[in-house]
């Protein structure tokens, strides 16, 4: 079923038009998104080239764990391990940022 955005809706006793939910991202938003994205790849940038690379693969790009392992041509478990390291690693830098960033408050 085909609905025509320009059609009006039909209540009891009157015509109301139709209205559509912007999908896009506010301003706000995206601002958001690309500040946690500078804050990400501050982070990131340090890792070692093995752990970043993982890292980017696996939870950047979104592929599972075996795909990152054959992408990569490394064993699944070298994959989990160089996952965890870098996460980690990450986790330990971006808490450090965090309470830098909540003692200026």
């Amino acid at each position: 079923m085909t609905l025509s955005l320009d059609e009006k809706i039909q209540l009891e006793d009157d015509y109301m038009p139709r209205e559509c939910a912007a999908w896009d991202e506010n301003p706000e938003q995206k601002y958001a998104r690309y500040e946690l994205r500078g804050i990400l790849d501050e982070a990131v940038g340090p890792l070692s080239a093995p752990l970043r690379t993982v890292f980017i693969i696996r939870d950047m790009d979104e592929l599972t764990t075996e795909e990152t392992a054959e992408a990569i041509n490394l064993s699944v478990p070298v994959v989990k391990s160089r996952l965890l390291r870098a996460r980690l690693q990450l986790r330990e830098k971006l808490t450090k940022h965090c309470q830098r960033g909540n003692s200026r408050e």
